[in-house]
């Protein structure tokens, strides 16, 4: 996608798999709210977290994809019918956005290409409201859900052996992850997902507020903190860092919220131009 050679490819996100690619190649890419589009057919690493959605050079491209693939159908029972709509906006003052302030007054490296597009969505009409994610749940301590379902799914990998086939066995590496993660308590994931869902809620009552909400893509934890609780987001490339690395930033919304997303990230795209960059070596 990002040279050029395809229109769209289909990614499938579980803790950054759709914004982390879409970042380092400076592409668009959408991750839909959880229950959107059906993961049959792909292959599964946590089911209660796992989304697919489309990788593309623009915003408006990403609306145009998804909306042919969303939609329930017979095999995955997680996804439901609804409609998707996509608001024809001149300017940005028509919306409610939140603007995770904390997140970008924090010291980190593409800092200057973020202030960049807050400033673009300021000339274009927008008025940042300052918002602050929940604090007093531990949102890092939840990925033993990830971890105990993706054991789970390749359970017969490991049981069978086959793991130590696969190439990396670092302490970090998939195959160890599996292994590690038997000894899981079943009591620690039902714990954990009573938390989750004090975290579903919070979030939404704060989602609920705002057409979109603006976020550093990789700052906080925030990235964690959505896809456990099955938000949607647009990751929208914002150039290049010193070191010619893509950057990027990333706009988040409350359930259903995809064609706001994609509307937003498209207006940005106009008026910058960023999303037609490619990175050194695809020229």
């Amino acid at each position: 996608v990002s040279a050029g050679l395809l229109p769209f490819a289909i990614g499938s996100e579980t803790l950054g798999s759709i914004v982390s690619p879409s970042t380092r190649c400076s592409v668009t890419g959408l991750r839909p709210g959880f229950g959107r589009v059906s993961k049959y057919g792909a292959m599964a690493l946590s089911w209660s977290m796992d989304k697919l959605g489309p990788i593309c050079r623009s915003a408006k491209d990403c609306a145009i994809v998804f909306d042919a693939i969303i939609g329930a159908d017979e095999y995955d029972r997680s996804v439901v019918n609804s409609g998707f709509s996509y608001p024809v906006l001149s300017d940005l003052s028509s919306l409610k956005i939140g603007y995770i302030k904390e997140l970008f007054e924090s010291d980190y490296p593409f800092k200057d290409n973020d202030e960049m597009i807050i400033s673009t969505m300021k000339d274009l009409g927008a008025e940042l409201i300052d918002i602050s994610l929940p604090k007093d749940i531990p949102v890092s301590a939840l990925r033993i859900i990830l971890s105990a379902e993706a054991a789970a799914a390749f359970d017969q990998l490991t049981l069978s052996s086959l793991d130590s086939l696969l190439t990396s066995q670092s302490n970090w590496s998939w195959p160890n992850a599996f292994r590690t993660a038997r000894f899981i308590p079943a009591v620690e994931y039902i714990n954990a997902n009573r938390i989750r869902t004090d975290l579903v809620q919070t979030v939404n009552n704060l989602f609920s507020k705002y057409d979109i909400i603006v976020a550093p893509s990789y700052v906080g934890n925030q990235l964690t903190m959505t896809n456990l609780t099955g938000h949607p987001a647009l990751l929208v490339p914002t150039g290049f860092d010193k070191k010619s690395n893509p950057t990027s930033i990333t706009l988040l919304g409350y359930h259903f919220s995809e064609g706001t997303l994609c509307a937003v990230g498209q207006l940005i795209q106009e008026k910058t131009g960023l999303h037609k960059r490619r990175p050194s070596g695809f020229n």
